[in-house]
């Protein structure tokens, strides 16, 4: 969580611009356990949400304005190739 609250800062000073809103960070976790969630995020001041879901149980139109799971897989691979052009 630090790391990520990190990189969160970064960018609201950085790179967001006045009309833009906070920018929220998503940890990405292949399982959640309880226990772990509670450990990480215990302390921390910032508005969290932990959650669980499969993407195929989302709505058509949600699912239409989220990367496939292919696509967030080739992300966090490292594999740019992969990624649908933007």
């Amino acid at each position: 969580m630090g790391q990520l609250n990190f990189y969160v800062a970064a960018v609201d000073d950085m790179l967001r611009l006045p009309r833009q809103a906070p920018t929220v960070g998503i940890l990405v976790c292949g399982s959640k356990n309880d226990r772990t969630v509670r450990y990480a995020l215990d302390g921390s001041t910032k508005p969290l949400a932990v959650s669980s879901y499969t993407y195929e149980a989302l709505p058509v139109d949600v699912k239409a304005t989220l990367p496939s799971p292919d696509a967030i897989t080739a992300a966090l691979e490292h594999e740019p190739e992969t990624l649908p052009d933007t």
